[in-house]
């Protein structure tokens, strides 16, 4: 069974840094495309970011240049730095893992989601 633990959220001052991470287990994590997703107060869950098996990374406009996603295969482990937070990057933060089942399809399993609140 696929299962997805998170770390890292907190509060932090505008301006502030912080980094989440995501560890995988029961997958064969080099095969399996990673990224994250937030969801605001009142808001509908979002694309963050995503990284592929080749190491491509793929970000949402608000946050290029501010975060970086990044894997360790080895720690079966995908990050999320954070930097220059702002007020509006305030959320619940979830890893999700599209898990490749056959040839053609993946599966996506989502972590539990970990806090970040940014102050102003």
């Amino acid at each position: 069974q696929v299962q997805l633990v998170e770390s890292g959220g907190g509060l932090v001052q505008t301006g502030g840094s912080l980094r989440l991470a995501c560890t995988a287990s029961g997958t064969n994590f080099s095969s399996t495309n990673m990224g994250w997703h937030r969801q605001g107060p009142g808001e509908e869950r979002e694309l963050v970011a995503f990284i592929i098996t080749n190491g491509k990374t793929v970000y949402v406009q608000s946050v290029k240049g501010r975060f970086t996603i990044s894997r360790d295969n080895a720690k079966n482990t995908v990050y999320l730095q954070m930097s220059n937070l702002k007020p509006e990057d305030t959320a619940v933060y979830f890893c999700y893992a599209d898990v490749l089942m056959n040839r053609i399809s993946r599966q996506r399993y989502w972590g539990q989601g970990t806090q970040v609140t940014v102050s102003s």
